[in-house]
């Protein structure tokens, strides 16, 4: 794989998590860059082992990942989605709650790994062409980090115009992950 491929692969695979980042970013109350950053390296960590591991499963046992991989990360994005959009509609007409500054760690783990998936996917089909692995995931989660604090950094800017509608649309851009998923498996 040449080093033109690497770079759309790479940031092809950081769409997810920019999608997932403005969310995040739009929930929060006027993030600052250092939580940006923070998110961008969490979601870069986890999609650059993601490859690696799925490389490691495609020597071992491709069919059963690439089975249900589609299912697990609908399953993860329709749970969280769910729960976010479950918060944005809780508290409407009650007092109001402390502005949120920072995401918890693991739930940032949690969204990224579900949107890391098709990375995993994408290693195990690797682990079949003559790849440089560690480069090619190291690619994929620098592409992550550069697009996901940015996703952040634009989500600070549209969370303030939707208010507690932001949570709400975070919660339907990651349900629509999580279908755009199963429809790119079923259609192709």
């Amino acid at each position: 794989m040449n080093i033109s491929a690497t770079f759309l692969l790479a940031f092809g695979m950081s769409m997810d998590a920019f999608a997932a980042s403005i969310g995040k970013g739009a929930t929060l109350h006027k993030p600052k860059f250092s939580e940006a950053l923070r998110t961008g390296l969490i979601f870069g960590a986890i999609e650059t082992l993601t490859p690696l591991l799925g490389w490691g499963l495609g020597m071992l046992a491709s069919q059963f990942v690439l089975e249900w991989n589609h299912w697990i990360a609908f399953v993860l994005l329709a749970f969280l989605g769910g729960r976010m959009i479950t918060e944005g509609l809780r508290g409407n007409g009650e007092e109001e709650e402390a502005p949120q500054h920072r995401h918890g760690f693991w739930l940032l783990v949690t969204t990224a790994i579900a949107t890391s998936l098709d990375a995993m996917a994408v290693g195990v089909g690797l682990a079949f062409l003559q790849v440089n692995i560690i480069a090619t995931a190291l690619a994929i989660g620098c592409a992550t980090l550069v697009m996901s604090t940015l996703g952040m950094m634009v989500g600070r800017f549209i969370g303030p115009l939707l208010g507690k509608r932001a949570e709400i649309l975070g919660g339907v851009v990651l349900i629509g992950i999580g279908a755009q998923i199963l429809w790119a498996h079923f259609a192709g």
